[in-house]
């Protein structure tokens, strides 16, 4: 398997996208997680190799990128996607996406929403192993309290994201720091 990889400047740091031959995006991270992305791509793919592709992102992406940014937050639901991942974290990653941009879920509320209730846990895993945040909001995801929990791209962004996300949809931010 081959993929491309090229960057994005966010006011939230620069982004990793991995995308395939067909213009998919794979996998996207936050520079200063750049282990994380590989051991996600190692964990999901297995044998692929990566190349440096600049510019190969596809338009459409980074315009929807652009776009949700610039406070257009249902632009990222355009974006094409082809993750790996077992039948359970695709699942998670679907309800996920179910999230309106500006509201959050907790765990439990996410593992009813596949009709999984006592699998609190299991989704806390399958929203760590998401390998295209932002696309696949697992920032959404907040604990049973209402704080902020674990956030692959560091707790500051998650913050960041969710009150860009009620500014721009008019939601009432649901959160409180940690």
């Amino acid at each position: 398997m081959r993929f491309l990889l090229d960057t994005f400047a966010t006011p939230v740091g620069q982004l990793f996208l991995v995308t395939d031959e067909q213009g998919r995006l794979r996998a996207l991270d936050f520079e200063d997680y750049h282990a994380r992305l590989i051991r996600l791509l190692d964990k999901h793919y297995g044998d692929y190799q990566l190349e440096p592709g600049p510019g190969s992102t596809p338009e459409p992406l980074r315009q929807a990128l652009s776009a949700y940014f610039a406070g257009d937050l249902s632009a990222l639901d355009s974006i094409q996607t082809e993750t790996a991942g077992t039948a359970f974290q695709r699942a998670v990653w679907q309800a996920l996406r179910d999230i309106p941009a500006g509201h959050t879920r907790s765990y439990g509320q996410l593992a009813v929403a596949i009709g999984r209730p006592s699998a609190s846990r299991a989704v806390g895993l399958a929203n760590g192993s998401n390998p295209v945040a932002l696309v696949v909001p697992c920032h959404r995801v907040i604990g049973a309290s209402g704080k902020l929990t674990g956030y692959g791209g560091g707790l500051w962004r998650k913050h960041w994201l969710l009150e860009h996300e009620a500014r721009h949809s008019g939601a009432t931010a649901a959160f409180a720091l940690v």
